[in-house]
């Protein structure tokens, strides 16, 4: 295989750096878990186990997702380490290097125990059989909304809607345009193999944040004035940008923290229940420094940026709206699955 095609197993799904462009492989195991089990697996409290790597941004969506929506008692969730190798991610923060509900080391086990060839990445978020040990689906754009639409017997009370219908076709619009140009962007300019290519990749990156400053200049929230899944999918994106993306990536026109719409929306995210509180910057910065040895080869993680102004008032009250509609913010997370003080803006230098 040419070095310009190199896999890599990482978040969100395998991709290469194809023609010096970088290409996301976007082919998940789409089995859904449903009301009526139609694919044989019908949604079952207690059965299913989310595993979501906190480092990771499409995994990250997920659990934010269950925990606004209250599915922690449905669905556990297992919580891998920040880096991986070529094989899978490993689950080496719990006990004995193994997840203490599938009992295996690595995700892959789940992979290979339903597909023996599984023959591309292993990736997070997943979710898997408990009684079988076997993978579900992986398909982390289908499962948040899953999460919202076939789980509702399960969501807590006051669990906010993220989907609200008379939104629907033009959230989705934003959420392609988000996605291709936003959350698949940064990668676009990180792993782009020439200058053209990663040229061309900043200038579509930066019109694409340009446009969400304007957008988010009159609105406090992408659809309006209540958090929708839009802005799941936009917040872990935004939230690893200065510590991440801006340097680590080449993302570097300016800093999050100098556009102010954008920088206010994401504190005001990020001071959200069920937001910030599921950000472990400390993972965050080991998992892409660590991890990317082709970009990082040191392996070095920096020591900056200050992530102190996370918790400076955002004043985005004064553009009114309800975070959570008509709902309520969710509780607190279960013990086992808050982020650990120093890992927070509160400790980081």
């Amino acid at each position: 295989m040419d070095a310009t095609e190199r896999p890599e197993h990482s978040q969100g799904g395998t991709y290469t750096v194809k023609g010096k462009e970088f290409e996301r492989d976007t082919r998940y195991i789409t089995t859904r878990i449903t009301r009526d089990g139609a694919e044989g697996y019908p949604v079952e409290p207690g059965r299913y186990r989310l595993v979501a790597a906190r480092a990771c941004p499409w995994a990250n969506r997920s659990v934010i997702v269950r925990r606004l929506l209250g599915l922690e008692d449905a669905i556990s969730l297992g919580q891998p380490g920040p880096t991986h190798d070529a094989r899978s991610w490993t689950f080496d923060l719990d006990p004995d290097g193994r997840d203490p509900v599938l009992g295996i080391e690595r995700l892959q086990e789940a992979y290979f125990a339903r597909f023996p060839d599984y023959p591309r990445g292993i990736t997070v978020p997943a979710i898997v059989d408990v009684p079988t040990g076997q993978v579900v689906t992986n398909d982390f754009a289908q499962i948040t909304l899953d999460f919202s639409t076939e789980w509702t017997a399960h969501h807590r009370p006051g669990a906010l809607d993220l989907l609200p219908e008379h939104l629907l076709d033009e959230m989705f619009d934003v959420n392609r345009r988000i996605f291709t140009e936003v959350n698949n962007g940064v990668y676009r300019c990180g792993f782009a193999g020439s200058q053209e290519a990663y040229d061309a990749a900043y200038e579509r990156l930066w019109t694409a944040l340009d446009w969400l400053e304007e957008r988010l200049t009159a609105r406090r929230f992408l659809m309006g004035g209540s958090i929708t899944e839009a802005d799941v999918r936009l917040f872990t994106t935004l939230v690893r940008f200065d510590a991440v993306y801006h340097g680590h990536f080449k993302c570097n026109r300016n800093k999050l923290s100098e556009m102010p719409a954008l920088w206010a929306y994401a504190r005001d995210l990020f001071q959200t229940p069920g937001f910030g509180d599921t950000v472990d910057f400390a993972q965050i910065k080991e998992h892409y420094y660590v991890v990317h040895t082709d970009i990082n080869p040191t392996q070095i993680i920096p020591r900056g940026p200050d992530l102190s102004g996370w918790l400076r008032p955002h004043g985005r009250d004064a553009l009114g709206g309800r975070p959570f509609g008509a709902g309520t913010p969710p509780l607190a997370p279960p013990e086992a699955e808050r982020v650990p003080p120093t890992h927070t803006p509160l400790h980081l230098p």
